[in-house]
């Protein structure tokens, strides 16, 4: 097990360097200059030149790519061009705001999926099975924008007119701050993520109950609670763990289109309007951010799946 966590871990590492690269490039392909972005389009020549000179614009790309690499090592993650302010403390606020959107979107979908599915899957072929099916089969094939726009059609407008319909700052900018404007954003990433975990803990679950170890056990006599909690449930929630990490890894990236339709301020908005005024420090920070996400949630999923499955584990050894 540890053998293959650290070759999990090793190869995290390649991938996330790899990705560096790509970032680094595609930021760098980036339409317009970032010189006539900060200074606007009424600077002369000289003006752009020197500022150009200042920021390493000119030097070669794989100067560029080894300069910026080596301030990540040193956790110098460069200024803003926008607005000249270090990236850290820039962001750091946002971090704080999607980091809270996040885990409130985690604590909700992925306890609320395992209870839906485990049930569904108890009451398979019955009216809730059947229900679950469709809704979820619907919520899946939507994209979460559209999930975001139905909601605030519904909750925002005149149907209901309970929540706002985008985020409007108060007090310190904290997301705590005023948590009536987190439950749309928060529902969103909610619908957007649990129909996926619905689906597979219910397939998962059903395969597990018929499984011969759980006949067993109920041939043993064993209280039908105690056969769900103790051995179908544990087996089950190996393979769901990977589909949780997706889902999970997923709010990393699917966070930018949901801050921005509810101009919610975190880093996906950040990340638009970096993109907008060509700020490549905060575009490859953010970037290579949510990549690290990714992998690392990834890998948690790895350690879930071997702690919960005996097969998983001793396959490991």
């Amino acid at each position: 097990m540890t053998r293959m966590l650290v070759k999990r871990i090793l190869l995290g590492l390649v991938i996330l360097w790899a990705v560096s690269v790509v970032v680094f490039l595609a930021t760098q392909a980036l339409p317009g200059d970032a010189a006539r972005a900060i200074l606007g389009r009424e600077a002369t020549p000289e003006r752009l030149a020197a500022l150009r000179e200042q920021l390493h614009l000119d030097d070669p790309l794989w100067l560029q790519y080894f300069s910026w690499l080596g301030n990540l090592f040193q956790l110098n993650l460069g200024e803003s061009y926008a607005n000249g302010m270090p990236v850290t403390e820039l962001l750091s606020s946002r971090l704080n705001n999607s980091l809270a959107l996040m885990l409130c979107a985690t604590l909700i979908s992925v306890p609320l999926s395992i209870l839906v599915g485990t049930y569904s899957a108890l009451r398979r072929d019955k009216a809730f099975d059947h229900t679950t099916s469709v809704i979820s089969l619907v919520l899946a094939s939507l994209p979460e924008f559209v999930v975001g726009i139905l909601l605030v059609l519904l909750f925002s407008t005149g149907v209901l007119n309970l929540l706002p319909a985008v985020y409007v700052m108060t007090g310190s900018g904290s997301a705590w701050s005023d948590p009536v404007q987190l439950i749309l954003p928060t529902l969103t990433m909610v619908l957007a993520v649990s129909p996926y975990i619905v689906r597979i803990m219910r397939a998962t679950m059903i395969e597990v109950l018929e499984s011969e170890y759980v006949q067993q056990a109920r041939l043993k006599g064993m209280p039908e609670r105690t056969v769900i909690l103790r051995h179908a449930l544990p087996n089950a929630i190996g393979p769901v763990a990977q589909v949780i990490a997706l889902q999970l890894a997923w709010l990393a990236g699917g966070v930018v289109i949901v801050e921005f339709l509810f101009r919610f301020p975190g880093i996906g908005f950040a990340l638009v309007d970096a993109v907008n005024n060509r700020d490549l420090p905060v575009v490859q920070t953010l970037t290579l951010a949510i990549a690290a996400v990714y992998i690392v949630v990834n890998l948690l999923a790895d350690v879930v799946s071997l702690a919960a499955n005996p097969k998983v584990r001793s396959a490991a050894r």
